[in-house]
């Protein structure tokens, strides 16, 4: 399993803010280990804030795109092996994680509420939905049933099978660093797929955290891998062959190199209906980014009196 680790730095420097992708000191550096062997090639860093105080509290390794070929060659080696385990298997590991994570979300609140900068009360209600999206991995046998229909037509029976598709990249965003991985991860796990996830560099940890979580709930190394980086990272997996399904929030990328894509894109959708006063519509949704901002979700659906015809 390849994920990455809080690892100190060799010669820790005076915090200090740098510009992203250049060196800049750290007490801390978060580098791309895996569990057999360190992942070599990162030759890049970025800076990793304090929300608090705005100085630089570690560094990220930025990956190049040979170390996230390292990561899926990891993840395409252990898809064998990991599609043909039980779902008896795969849901064992999931409610073992289901339980570490519940009983260390104390401590994912803290990297969250360290690294983000939300309040440790939202953090918590974060962690609380993605919980949610774990256990829903855990029912995933009953979707995974197929189909079968006897004599469809005149002697031809027809079936469907569910099967995993093989190595899926996560490109997630910083704004929900613990549930928005948790959406789509545990999901493709659970299924048979295995996973490569690149995590915002603005927020790593929790990945990292969540990574360490699956290794000790007992997942096979390979299924899972972290790897940090920006857009050469990025761009790297949305290209790779290999790599069968992306989610991720972009554009018409994924689709372009012939993967499957979920999410896909998210800002602040408003839904406007006929009879909508525009005014107050533009009202709210400059309150509403206020208010929620880095969610995503600032619309709100609105309707005064009936609409015509009804």
């Amino acid at each position: 399993m390849a994920a990455l680790r809080h690892a100190p730095a060799a010669e820790p420097a005076s915090a200090q803010a740098g510009a992203e992708g250049e060196e800049v000191g750290s007490a801390e550096q978060i580098r791309p280990v895996l569990v057999e062997d360190l992942v070599s090639g990162a030759v890049r860093v970025g800076a990793d804030y304090d929300p608090a105080t705005g100085q630089v509290s570690g560094q990220v390794d930025f990956a190049t795109a040979s170390v996230v070929d390292e990561a899926v060659a990891a993840a395409d080696e252990a898809f064998t092996r990991w599609r043909s385990a039980s779902l008896a298997r795969r849901m064992s590991v999931m409610f073992s994680f289901r339980e570490l994570l519940n009983a260390r979300k104390s401590d994912l609140a803290q990297i969250i509420t360290a690294e983000h900068g939300k309040v440790l009360s939202d953090a918590a209600r974060e962690i609380q939905r993605a919980l949610e999206a774990v256990e829903f991995a855990s029912g995933i046998p009953q979707l995974l049933k197929g189909g079968f229909s006897e004599n469809a037509s005149a002697q031809v029976d027809v079936y469907s099978i569910r099967q995993p598709l093989g190595v899926v990249g996560v490109i997630t965003p910083f704004n929900f660093p613990a549930m928005v991985p948790l959406w789509f991860v545990p999901n493709a796990i659970a299924c048979g797929n295995t996973v490569v996830l690149k995590p915002s560099e603005k927020d790593p940890s929790a990945s990292n955290f969540l990574a360490e979580l699956f290794a000790e709930a007992g997942l096979p190394d390979g299924v899972l891998n972290v790897v940090h980086g920006d857009k050469e990272a990025v761009d790297r997996i949305l290209e790779h062959p290999t790599v069968k399904a992306i989610s991720f929030v972009g554009s018409e990328t994924g689709t372009r190199n012939g993967k499957r894509v979920a999410l896909g894109g998210a800002k602040s959708h408003m839904v406007v209906l006929p009879d909508a006063d525009l005014d107050l519509g533009r009202r709210r949704r400059r309150l509403g980014r206020l208010r929620l901002g880095r969610r995503a979700l600032h619309g709100h659906l609105r309707r005064r009196g009936r609409r015509p015809g009804r």
